[in-house]
């Protein structure tokens, strides 16, 4: 594959500079990863978007003529990040970006005695293999252009070690260092790799009915509202940040504004992590 011709500079939305190219999303059915398949998509990319099943906002798109494909897929598996990738290459010959954001996390009430080895092993498998494979898999293409992206979303976990979360923390962690680690490789090659680190976001994973809100409200006895505020106040802002405000610095990461950034790690917490 003949490397693609350099993006003029722009900005956010249908100025990002990422017109016609191709993006890869995982965990892209609701929350973080629907917010970032519709920035994608105001931006004129193509993109195909991972998900364990359909949801009718994809769908929707679908309807409406985006540019978009829709695959059913098990990120957890093996297979499915390169199944994923796979069906990329079959509809549009390559990739361009790839945006690494499924995952997941169980609120551990009962401390670390309580956490199992599956436990651990599905923590990981979630939000690091998971990962791993579907970077594996799309490397090569991105290598192909002489100027792929990978942006991945970890967690303000990464760095701020919680037990209410240990494993997840901890799968977070080797994600981030995972991806800095490749971006020494990959950066002479014209692959960019970054990563956010999200704290606490208004999306089903804090605030649905087994978010973590609940999980622990149910623990503890109170309202999971007053979880979800007790969290938000921790921050500066004293709010939990929005989906759409996630995809506004993947989609800049992902341009050609953001050239000379990789190995980065970017946190976008309100201010939670006091640390510098």
């Amino acid at each position: 594959m003949s490397p693609r011709p350099p993006q003029a500079a722009g900005g956010a939305g249908a100025d990002a500079g990422l017109a016609e190219r191709i993006v890869v999303v995982t965990g892209a059915g609701r929350g973080i990863g629907l917010a970032i398949v519709e920035a994608f998509l105001a931006a004129g990319s193509r993109v195909v978007a991972g998900s364990r099943e359909r949801t009718e906002a994809l769908d929707e798109h679908v309807k409406q003529g985006a540019e978009l494909t829709v695959v059913e897929v098990d990120l957890a598996t093996p297979d499915g990040p390169a199944a994923l990738v796979a069906e990329a290459v079959a509809v549009h010959g390559g990739v361009d970006v790839l945006v690494n954001n499924v995952g997941a996390v169980r609120p551990r009430v009962d401390g670390f005695l309580g956490v199992t080895d599956e436990d651990w092993d599905w923590t990981f498998t979630v939000n690091f293999m998971a990962a791993v494979r579907a970077t594996r898999a799309a490397l090569p293409h991105l290598l192909a252009t002489g100027a792929g992206r990978i942006v991945t979303v970890s967690s303000v976990n990464a760095r701020l070690p919680d037990p209410l979360v240990i494993d997840y923390g901890a799968a977070k962690a080797a994600l981030t260092n995972f991806c800095k680690a490749l971006s020494k490789e990959v950066g002479p090659r014209g692959v960019r790799v970054n990563t956010i680190g999200p704290g606490p976001v208004e999306t089903a994973l804090w605030q649905g009915a087994g978010g973590v809100a609940a999980t622990v409200g149910r623990f503890r006895g109170v309202d999971p509202r007053e979880v979800a505020r007790s969290a938000a106040d921790q921050s500066v802002t004293g709010r939990f940040t929005r989906p759409s405000e996630i995809a506004e610095l993947v989609l800049y990461l992902a341009g050609p504004r953001a050239a000379n950034i990789t190995g980065a790690d970017f946190v976008i917490d309100g201010g939670l992590v006091e640390s510098l």
